[in-house]
């Protein structure tokens, strides 16, 4: 009996060893009596994760940065001015997160998804509305103690018929700077307030490396930029979410066409 069963125990352990077979750690078959069940591990496309990604879209948007104020300073010194750069800058920025969140699925770790969007659109309202209001007052008293009209701004975004490129800029902004690469230098550990400083540093200085008009105007520009930058950062910063500071640009703009063709009419 005692060997009738050992012999049995073995037929089994043979029957279970016949019937496993594994094919190099790729595809793993199990067949038991007469109901096959097969598990197959297929490989999986690798989606770009920890701080790798960081790394990479760090590099790339300071690269893409770097490159943008290069053709920029050397474009100034040739007809062709700050266009070229300017055309990288909206283009160039808007291709990157596209490649990146297409190709990585990083909108979440950019900020175009996820996070609050609700709590961002409202306090991007709120915050727009407000610098709306400033930058209206301090348009008029601009004008009042004798400031001149932004007279190459209004060539540009006329004669030139770019107006309707306004929404497409903003995009490009907020995606460069609040998107991939203020989402880089937070999720790296850099202290958010310098974060939001030097990104709207950043966004601040490169007016004067893509904006084919004069350094008065330019700087003008820049001065509104600012608080848009600082804004915009902390409220991506509380939110995760960069559709808030978006709204925000966006405001702001209005206020700068009524600063360039509405205001001016109303007072001289």
């Amino acid at each position: 009996m005692g060997s009738g069963l050992k012999d049995c125990e073995r037929e089994q352990v043979n029957f279970f060893v016949h019937n496993v077979h594994v094919v190099q750690n790729v595809h793993f078959y199990i067949t038991f009596q007469e109901l096959p069940v097969a598990i197959v591990m297929k490989p999986v496309k690798a989606y770009s994760t920890g701080f790798s990604s960081l790394d990479e879209r760090l590099k790339l948007s300071f690269g893409l940065m770097g490159l943008i104020w290069a053709v920029g300073l050397v474009g100034h010194f040739t007809p062709l001015l700050e266009w070229p750069a300017l055309f990288l800058y909206v283009f160039g920025s808007i291709a990157l997160v596209l490649y990146r969140g297409k190709s990585f699925q990083e909108w979440s770790s950019m900020y175009l998804a996820g996070g609050d969007p609700g709590k961002s659109l409202l306090w991007g309202g709120v915050a727009g509305g407000l610098l709306f209001a400033m930058d209206i007052i301090n348009t008029v008293m601009y004008y009042k103690n004798g400031g001149a009209p932004m007279g190459e701004m209004q060539h540009i975004l006329v004669n030139q018929s770019l107006l309707f490129l306004f929404p497409v800029l903003v995009l490009a902004e907020e995606f460069l700077w609040r998107g991939i690469m203020f989402s880089a230098m937070i999720e790296k550990g850099y202290n958010r307030h310098l974060t939001v400083f030097l990104t709207a540093m950043f966004y601040v200085l490169n007016h004067f490396a893509v904006a084919p008009v004069g350094f008065r105007e330019r700087a003008l520009m820049a001065m509104m930029a600012f608080p848009i930058g600082i804004f915009g950062g902390y409220l991506v910063l509380k939110t995760r979410n960069v559709w808030g500071s978006v709204l925000v640009h966006m405001i702001t703009m209005i206020s700068m066409v009524l600063d360039i063709f509405v205001i001016p009419k109303l007072l001289f």
